[in-house]
């Protein structure tokens, strides 16, 4: 048998005949023939008690690798293991750098570190690349990678029929929300979704859920689809008037309670990727297309971003129904919403004036000609400077013209149009006339609708 710090198992890093970090079972000493002979003992005569025998010498094959207690300080009588070696140390490196050693390896790498320049420059790469690895982050894809990634294709090649300008912001927000409801479960299509407008008095909510907001979605969509020629989604169940409300109730009331939740995704998926393919394949001609909306029309153009700004707000709906992260539209994209918005609020200024609820105009102007405007100042992504024009919607908007100024968040205008906050809870900075401002956050909220 070999002595305490030698060992006869197979190789291992460290160089040969190196005590492993655990040794391994020994034998028991029984194992190797019959105990030697012991001298008996005498037994002792009476009278006093002698001092205690001292132990039996015994071999030294028989000896234990245990530290010896002696009581005396002295401690083992064997030399402490030797220091790992530079190859196991090198091995050591990786967890080393992901901090998955034990103390005692750390304090051995880490010494080893201070002797070794081969082995610390290999030990710094090593850190740096951990750093690069961000266990914490997000595994979903950026929702704007696919938009980034078709830029640079187009960029590289152009499309032979590009996407209309006014139809790419409908486009990509119908490809983020796919890419949300794509992984969803059963359940999560059950979840409640509160859906809020402003009905131009107050604010109104109506409960449904995941599937009933696309269906929603489906629905309204259809008819940005048969001024297209497209079929209608909702068939022989959609309404003689059209009007976002009216073909969405039309939709909740034919839908099966017991049928598969998830069963609206496919045809609305299906319907929005054949409205981005054929506005394309038509061309210019149809951006000035008609599209009734009941009370009032939108030119093709207008549509697809009231479709597109509609789609993002009740994707964000579902979003934080489901508890999931939701971005905004591209600054690009959502500039041309907030647009959008800027120049509906001349019309919906005069719309909210015949039904009584604005007061009247001050100074009525020719068509085309300037008139009392309110400079909207949007801040931030998508921003920029609009005048709207106060008494007619037939009048310019003029910055000679200006009696009032409102400054505020490009998200909180959003929101406001969207009808998700009320005009009296918009943060905005105000300068001017109050009834010309008081009038206009009125008449964002008013462009929201179910």
């Amino acid at each position: 048998m070999r002595g305490p710090d030698e060992w006869d198992g197979p190789e291992r890093p460290g160089g040969p005949g190196e005590r492993p970090r655990i040794p391994s079972p020994r034998p028991a000493a029984e194992d190797h023939g019959p105990l030697p002979d012991v001298p008996r003992v005498p037994h002792a005569p009476p009278g006093p008690v002698p001092d205690p025998v001292p132990p039996h010498h015994v071999p030294a094959e028989y000896e234990s690798d245990d530290d010896p207690v002696t009581g005396d300080g002295t401690g083992p009588r064997h030399p402490p293991p030797a220091a790992p070696s530079h190859k196991v140390l090198k091995s050591l490196l990786g967890a080393w750098a992901l901090s998955a050693c034990s103390p005692e390896e750390t304090a051995a790498v880490e010494a080893h570190l201070t002797d070794c320049a081969a082995c610390a420059e290999e030990a710094l790469r090593l850190r740096d690349a951990v750093g690069l690895l961000h266990p914490a982050d997000s595994l979903d894809l950026d929702p704007l990678l696919r938009s980034r990634v078709l830029e640079g294709c187009l960029g590289r090649r152009p499309a032979r029929i590009p996407v209309p300008e006014w139809a790419t912001p409908y486009d990509a927000e119908a490809a983020k929300l796919d890419a949300l409801l794509r992984d969803m479960g059963e359940a999560e299509w059950r979840a409640p979704v509160r859906l809020r407008w402003f009905d131009g008095r107050e604010p109104v909510e109506r409960g449904t859920t995941v599937a009933g907001v696309i269906g929603h979605l489906m629905a309204v969509d259809g008819m940005v689809a048969t001024a297209l020629g497209l079929p209608d989604p909702l068939g022989t169940a959609a309404p003689e008037q059209p009007g976002p409300r009216r073909r969405t109730e039309a939709y909740w009331q034919a839908l099966d309670e017991d049928a598969d939740p998830r069963a609206p995704h496919d045809p609305w998926r299906e319907q929005s990727q054949a409205l981005t393919r054929t506005a394309s394949f038509a061309g210019g001609g149809v951006a000035e297309l008609s599209v009734p909306y009941g009370k009032f029309n939108l030119a093709l153009r207008d549509a697809f971003l009231d479709r597109a700004f509609e789609t993002w707000v009740h994707a964000g709906d579902i979003a934080e129904a489901v508890d999931y992260p939701y971005k905004p539209p591209a600054a690009g994209h959502l500039h041309l919403l907030v647009d959008l918005a800027a120049r509906l609020l001349p019309g919906t200024l005069a719309q909210r004036r015949q039904a009584g609820l604005a007061a009247p105009a001050q100074r009525l102007v020719a068509a085309g000609a300037p008139g009392r405007s309110l400079h909207l100042e949007v801040e931030g992504c998508g921003g920029g400077d609009w005048y709207i024009a106060l008494d007619s919607p037939g009048a310019v908007g003029s910055p000679d013209h200006t009696v009032a100024h409102i400054a505020l968040d490009s998200d909180e205008f959003c929101q406001l149009a969207a009808g998700h906050i009320s005009p009296e809870e918009t943060a905005v900075g105000q300068k001017g006339e109050r009834e010309a401002i008081r009038e206009v956050l009125f008449a964002t909220a008013a462009l929201s609708r179910l």
